[in-house]
């Protein structure tokens, strides 16, 4: 036990240290890792006995950093982005031959948007390349881009912290659909008639939908809540119950176009004033020299940047 003060930590537990400031829970920080709490725990003691310092304290249920750690946590950050940067450099990268797995952060609607085209571009020209698809919560996005734990994320998050690396893809709009036999199909898309249906109003949520709060908000303060038959956190959910009913519901224009035909649904200009979306791929910087990396961003540009009018 003597020894173990003098050994230096290793670069893997050094990880260890930087997932537990992130995360501030040993629980969290072994999900995040894809190991077990014990490993982490482990970890952490052989740290105290390195650093001479118990780097953590219990608060309630948080663990609270010490001013060590605190000291320790920018210079770990530093150091764990050239570690990744030399290793990426090191690596080379053939698309054709690599069985690699990317695991991408989506919405719902990133989901229906972004993959199908993508797995069939990927089927021919990395047919061992595997994708992992991660649903998003925006609460959690960047520090899974951070850990490693997702490489891309896909969508609008324009309050995305500035350390990240961003590229814009598109601009998108809105559009209203409904079902194909609407017995008012003409008269609902002016102002008066549009106004005088029910309406499905998709909430803006932490699950990568908080883009949309500013054209939720014009919608539910447009349409009057006797209008409003029902209030759903999910574009596609909400796409689905128009098919069904004579409800009108306003969606994202890639995705209305998207959904159109497979759920028998007319898209339409809204008669309302609503706000565009920037759509564009995160990546974080410890990653953005990586060579498979670089290769994933490039054809996820080249397969959806412009995509939308």
């Amino acid at each position: 036990m003597a020894m173990e003060a003098y050994q230096e930590p290793n670069l893997r537990e050094l990880r260890v240290l930087h997932t537990l400031l992130q995360q501030r829970s040993i629980t969290r920080a072994a999900q995040a890792m894809e190991t077990t709490q014990p490993s982490i725990s482990k970890t952490l003691r052989r740290l105290r006995v390195q650093f001479a310092d118990p780097l953590f304290v219990r608060r309630g249920q948080a663990m609270e950093p010490t001013p060590r750690a605190l000291e320790i946590a920018e210079r770990l950050h530093t150091l764990l982005a050239a570690a990744d940067g030399l290793r990426s450099q090191l690596r080379e990268f053939d698309p054709a031959r690599s069985d690699r797995r990317f695991s991408l952060l989506l919405t719902d609607v990133g989901m229906v948007r972004f993959l199908p085209p993508l797995i069939a571009r990927i089927a021919v020209v990395a047919p061992n390349i595997g994708i992992r698809a991660v649903p998003l919560d925006a609460r959690q996005f960047e520090y899974r881009l951070e850990s490693g734990e997702a490489d891309l994320a896909f969508g609008a998050f324009p309050k995305a912290a500035r350390h990240l690396r961003r590229q814009r893809l598109y601009f998108d709009g809105y559009s209203s659909v409904m079902r194909k036999r609407h017995p008012r199909a003409r008269k609902s898309q002016s102002l008066v008639g549009f106004l005088a249906e029910r309406h499905i109003l998709v909430t803006g949520s932490e699950t990568g939908h908080a883009a949309h709060r500013t054209a939720h908000r014009v919608l539910a303060s447009t349409i009057g809540p006797s209008n409003v038959m029902l209030r759903v956190p999910s574009f596609i959910a909400g796409a689905i119950v128009a098919a069904e009913t004579d409800g009108i519901v306003t969606l994202p224009t890639n995705l209305a176009r998207r959904l159109a035909a497979p759920l028998g649904l007319v898209a339409f200009e809204p008669p309302v004033a609503l706000p565009r979306i920037e759509i564009a791929q995160f990546w974080h910087e410890r990653y953005h020299r990586d060579a498979g990396h670089k290769w994933l961003r490039n054809l996820t540009f080249e397969l959806f940047a412009g995509a939308a009018k």
